[in-house]
Formats: C-alpha cells, structure tokens, sequence
C-alpha cells in the first residue's frame, strides 16, 4: 500500500526536536522528563522494562506501537476520517488503562489504530460506531491511576486485523516478532518521519 497518496493528522501535538527515548535498558518509572515530550520506538526490545505478570509470563517486551509523551489532559486526534471501533479499559496492572481503537478505510484497505493509555473522560466522548474527521479529538491523555500506571503518554499502534476488543498486543515476544511485524506496521507510516 502506498501510504504517501494519503495526507495524515498529527494525533498529538508534539514541539520539533522531541527526545527521542531509548527503553532497550528498560524504563525508570522515577524518571524525570526534562520535557512532558518526547518519543518512544516501534519494534524496540525493551529488556526489564515489563515488570508485571501481564508481560513477563510470555516475556513480552517487543514494542509494537509508538508512544508519544505529553503533558495529561492533552488532546489525541484522529489520523484520518474513520469511525469508533472499540471503546474499552484494560486495567491490569502495567496495562493500557483506557483505549479507543479506530477504523480507517484507506484506498482499498482497512487500518485500525489503538490509542492507549488515555484519560478516564475518554472513554464517554465518543461512541463505538460513531464517525469522525481527521483532526477530531478522540480522547485525552491519561495520568498514572488511569493509564495502567505509566508516564503519560499515548500508545499509538496500528493493526490490518480487526480486534475483538478495545486491546491490542502492544509488546510480544521474540517468537511472535516477525508475524506481529505484518499485523502491526510501523506507525510512522501515519505519523510521518517523527524520529
């Protein structure tokens, strides 16, 4: 698929030169940000960073979405027109917290994105089935009691398959890496350049 025939929304804004992080030595949650901005890579091993039984079970910490940090409460917007696919919380520990998944009928292909770790008020502004422009605002960004426990910051992840739920598998293991890389392609697709 040709996604330069396409012209994308930012889906959060973000000041040119953001950090971008490095998690292969896994993630401080202590950590203070010189910036509530910055970056964090697809198809990145980050070794230690998934502390909780949701990850370590299967060892998942191959990340298959891009987070993008911001300040809580800023606005996440739409890509592209789509509609409202899932709605939903994930509230395992270490988890999304609150989600909204999108449809986006592109050319002849359907692409679906998670925005995770949103606020609680996300979750009420729009419902599944509704329809949007690109540019609408989809949902804010969450803080640690109603992210999964993070950093704020937006996990945006892209998916050819539908899912079931308001969930995608945001990190896999080694062993899943090559076939999560076809379902899930590099958000920067969408997202342009950013790093």
């Amino acid at each position: 698929m040709d996604f330069s025939a396409f012209k994308f929304h930012p889906v959060l804004a973000l000041p040119a030169g953001c950090e971008v992080f490095d998690f292969t030595r896994g993630y401080d949650p202590a950590w203070a940000l010189g910036s509530p901005y910055g970056i964090g890579r697809y198809n990145e091993k980050r070794v230690g960073m998934y502390t909780t039984e949701l990850f370590t079970r299967e060892r998942r910490d191959i990340h298959l979405g891009v987070d993008l940090a911001g300040p809580v409460g800023a606005e996440v917007w739409a890509f592209a027109p789509g509609t409202v696919w899932r709605v939903g919380y994930n509230g395992a520990p270490g988890d999304y917290g609150h989600t909204v998944v999108t449809r986006h009928a592109l050319g002849e292909r359907v692409l679906y994105a998670l925005h995770g770790h949103l606020s609680a008020r996300s979750g009420a502004l729009r419902a599944e089935g509704e329809a949007f422009e690109a540019g609408a605002v989809l949902g804010w960004l969450g803080d640690r009691h109603e992210n999964g426990g993070w950093n704020p910051h937006l996990h945006f992840q892209l998916s050819w398959e539908a899912p079931a739920t308001a969930d995608m598998p945001g990190v896999v293991n080694d062993e899943g890496r090559a076939a999560a890389l076809l379902r899930h392609p590099d958000p920067r697709l969408v997202l342009g350049p950013i790093y």
